[in-house]
């Protein structure tokens, strides 16, 4: 289980963006940080701080991922031929974790890393329960047979609050996926705008 499973909300409060898009975060009521200082007036942010948090926008995005994690993907996109924003999207988006959550076979990015952990998903036929696991293009996501009607699965395939995006190949009825290509920026459906670019000057300061 993700450590930050049970303050995924005080994340929103202290980006003050719902990142994560639910209908029950605190920043849908209180668009200010948490703690008594929290609706103090704000001065004008400076380049490393807006730099600062669109990092911490994408990198909670993602069940807030270890900086550890998060720069090593980063440096990773980085050597790659391309841009790098664009690079590091793809990267990011093709995590297990990631691909079983878009694919709506569970409702949060912390219970798709829980769910994989677990041992409940295949891929190309092979049991992998590590949630940064790197997809590629072409592989087969699907449910482990016995945990196909477990009563998170059922739930969160028949969310109607998000859509599977255009890249994953989902089939609900066999509880299977294919990671058909690596998105773009455009294509991934995040609740709140990113900017990787000032993620990539972040880290190139």
């Amino acid at each position: 289980m993700s450590k930050r499973h049970a303050s995924k909300y005080k994340i929103d409060r202290r980006l003050g963006v719902n990142i994560f898009g639910r209908s029950k975060s605190p920043v849908n009521k209180r668009e200010y940080g948490p703690g008594q200082h929290g609706q103090r007036r704000k001065g004008k942010m400076s380049d490393f701080g807006t730099q600062l948090r669109a990092k911490q926008k994408l990198k909670g995005s993602y069940g807030d991922i270890t900086e550890k994690q998060f720069h090593r993907i980063y440096t990773e996109a980085s050597r790659m031929k391309g841009d790098t924003s664009a690079n590091l999207i793809g990267l990011l988006e093709s995590r297990l974790d990631a691909v079983v959550y878009r694919s709506k076979f569970v409702p949060t990015i912390f219970a798709a890393r829980q769910f994989v952990n677990h041992g409940h998903v295949k891929v190309n036929g092979r049991r992998t329960n590590i949630g940064s696991f790197r997809c590629k293009v072409g592989d087969v996501i699907e449910i482990k047979e016995a945990s196909k009607q477990l009563a998170i699965v059922l739930e969160s395939v028949s969310l109607a609050e998000r859509d599977v995006p255009e890249y994953l190949e989902v089939d609900h009825g066999k509880m299977t996926t294919r990671f058909a290509r690596v998105p773009t920026l455009s294509e991934v459906p995040y609740p709140v705008q990113q900017e990787p670019n000032l993620v990539v000057e972040f880290y190139s300061r």
